[in-house]
């Protein structure tokens, strides 16, 4: 029997009110750093400054403002917000904080706004120059030395690719200094055999795959997609990606095309991984989609009704990274040992979280498991990008 869960009013809110912490930190030092390297990454005019610079003074000092109402969403925002304008960043929930910068930030350098900025992703000069790494080159060319091993080693290697992919985010480098990832890489939870277990039982079916970040992530990522596509564990993948720029390195459906075109100019196995997803795109065997909801500052429990029945047609729902594990269990404090099949009961079918940990929240751990962590590295190992997890509730 499922243990019983507790009341959401049990787990506090994560907000960014206490200094020092991990929400604190990104809402008093990522956003301002953020705001630095899109002014330093484009020659936006004096209109475009003068709103950056003005972004900078409200999320370090000021309050949280509506958006202008001549902005497209200003409505659906001021619903989201309706208890939140007028207070402190820090004094707000830290998901909506999160997500309502980002869309200040577009609002900042015209993203929406009819002008020569229209659609330029402002997010777009970090994300190629992902993909054009030494890194990545030899990330790719390591898929030569995949095909001489068995299938199951095969899938498991490309799964866990993805999994530590998501090590990529730029967000999280831009905290940490630009620097890679340091110290040992553990996966504290990991139902991978579950999780391939409803991925080859019986007659092939749909798979969702949420995306996370683009770039050095979406590669693996696609990787992934064209093994099971390839091996007949899926007749269809359903990529979701986001609507429009979102969260530094979030992928967009621009972002698939680039990495199809990166993957396709490779060599061996990385090209024709390529040639097959580009085809299986032309042929509704990998369908993009890229829904409103991916950008709102809610958590899964409240998704529309078209998006629940597009999951819950899915033999299997893969959620990739940390902000898609937040709304998928709800951005709160949790307890480490509350279950995650309970954290996600509402789930209109089976779902699966693929997650290096790199936030305060997570579910689903043992207690001796969660002891050990705690011990070894205090509650640093939460947020340090260097454990990850593999969850599955069937």
């Amino acid at each position: 029997m499922e243990a019983v869960q507790p009341d959401d009013a049990e787990a506090p809110v994560i907000r960014g009110d206490e200094r020092g912490s991990f929400a604190w930190s990104v809402l008093a030092e990522r956003h301002p750093a953020l705001i630095q390297k899109v002014r330093d990454a484009f020659p936006y005019g004096p209109e475009q400054h003068r709103a950056l610079d003005a972004l900078l003074e409200h999320a370090a000092h000021g309050v949280i403002e509506p958006l202008p109402p001549g902005a497209h969403d200003a409505s659906q925002w001021q619903v989201w917000g309706r208890d939140h304008f007028g207070k402190s960043w820090f004094d707000v929930p830290f998901l909506w904080a999160e997500s309502y910068f980002y869309r200040r930030l577009l609002e900042a350098v015209g993203y929406f706004r009819p002008g020569p900025w229209q659609g330029i992703d402002p997010f777009r000069p970090f994300k190629q120059a992902e993909l054009h790494t030494a890194e990545a080159d030899a990330e790719l060319a390591a898929l030569d030395r995949l095909a001489p091993l068995p299938a199951d080693d095969q899938a498991q290697a490309l799964l866990l690719s993805s999994l530590w992919g998501n090590r990529a985010d730029l967000g999280f480098r831009i905290s940490a200094g630009g620097e890679g990832v340091a110290g040992d890489s553990r996966i504290v939870a990991d139902d991978s055999a579950l999780l391939w277990s409803l991925l080859t039982a019986g007659a092939p079916a749909s798979v969702c795959l949420v995306a996370d970040n683009a770039g050095r992530e979406l590669l693996p990522d696609l990787v992934l997609i064209d093994h099971l596509l390839r091996n007949r564990h899926a007749e269809r993948v359903i990529l979701h990606v986001k609507p429009y720029p979102y969260y530094v390195s979030d992928a967009t459906t621009s972002d698939v095309i680039d990495c199809l075109r990166r993957l396709r100019a490779a060599h061996g196995a990385a090209s024709e991984a390529g040639e097959r997803l580009w085809a299986a795109m032309t042929t509704d065997r990998l369908i993009v989609r890229a829904h409103a909801f991916s950008c709102a500052p809610l958590p899964y429990a409240d998704m529309p009704d078209d998006l629940r029945a597009d999951f819950g047609g899915a033999a299997v729902t893969l959620f990739k990274g940390d902000l898609n594990y937040r709304r998928l269990v709800g951005d709160r404090l949790w307890q480490p040992t509350d279950s995650f099949a309970g954290r996600t009961a509402y789930f209109p079918g089976p779902v699966a979280a693929l997650r290096t940990l790199k936030s305060d929240v997570v579910v689903g751990l043992d207690a001796s498991t969660e002891a050990a962590l705690v011990a070894e590295y205090e509650q640093k190992w939460r947020t340090s990008g260097t454990h990850a997890l593999i969850q599955v509730r069937r």
